[in-house]
């Protein structure tokens, strides 16, 4: 009869007194030869892509971003594909140091983010599960990660959003901004997909405010993008040290 539960996973008898070397907690056999240091890992690789990608037409405050979404694309010629305002950068550090909450538009992304890569104890929200979504959604004839951007209401001014999963969650804020509404210190805009994906950037990147001013943005433009994109832009948005 199994012993303890731990996460939900039965641990066999005498496991929680011994540890991770008591019985039936063992290792498989090493068959493969592969870097099992985290830290190392990380430092491999980040090392090389500084070797194999060409960075030289970014700015340099953009470095440390274009490092962390090819870590997690796993693609060093996605740096052509990065676009930026020139202030993106200053603007969300300076919102996240000030404590603005991060608003997201999938629990996938707000998962990745990095807490202790956080300089403001931010808060991460992400409305989807709302019950009130479905109801707007289908009031308004839209998904319901665009009805999710409406609940996040005043809290959007000077906060830092990132959308990684939902073209029309994109398209949505920025319909609310354009309307007059809240306006958040950044948007870092890398939904997936190829309906509204490559579109939905393509607007990020041209909209225009009734002052001719733009909400500071950074994307990456085609189709690619995702959660993980999204979240290690806002981590490296977070801080500038690649490894921290």
């Amino acid at each position: 009869m199994s012993g303890a539960v731990a996460n939900g996973i039965p641990e066999p008898d005498g496991a929680g007194q011994a540890g991770a070397d008591g019985p039936g907690m063992r290792p498989p056999t090493r068959r493969y030869d592969y870097v099992t240091d985290g830290q190392e890992i990380y430092r491999r690789s980040f090392a090389m892509i500084r070797e194999r990608a060409d960075l030289s037409g970014l700015p340099a405050d953009l470095e440390v971003v274009a490092t962390r979404l090819i870590h997690a694309a796993g693609d060093t010629d996605i740096v052509s594909r990065i676009a930026a305002s020139p202030d993106v950068v200053e603007a969300a550090r300076e919102a996240l140091a000030g404590g603005a909450p991060i608003f997201t538009d999938s629990v996938m992304l707000a998962s990745g983010i990095t807490r202790r890569r956080l300089p403001g104890d931010n808060e991460i929200v992400c409305t989807l599960r709302d019950p009130r979504v479905p109801g707007l959604a289908a009031a308004w004839g839209t998904t319901r990660a665009a009805a999710a951007v409406s609940l996040w209401g005043p809290r959007l001014d000077g906060a830092v959003v990132a959308i990684g999963n939902a073209p029309t969650a994109l398209f949505h804020l920025l319909e609310v901004v354009l309307d007059g509404g809240p306006r958040p210190a950044a948007i870092v805009g890398m939904p997936v997909g190829f309906v509204g994906s490559a579109e939905s950037k393509e607007a990020l990147a041209g909209h225009r405010l009734a002052d001719g001013s733009q909400v500071p943005w950074i994307t990456v433009h085609g189709h690619r993008g995702g959660s993980a994109m999204a979240a290690s832009t806002v981590n490296a948005l977070a801080t500038a040290s690649e490894l921290a």
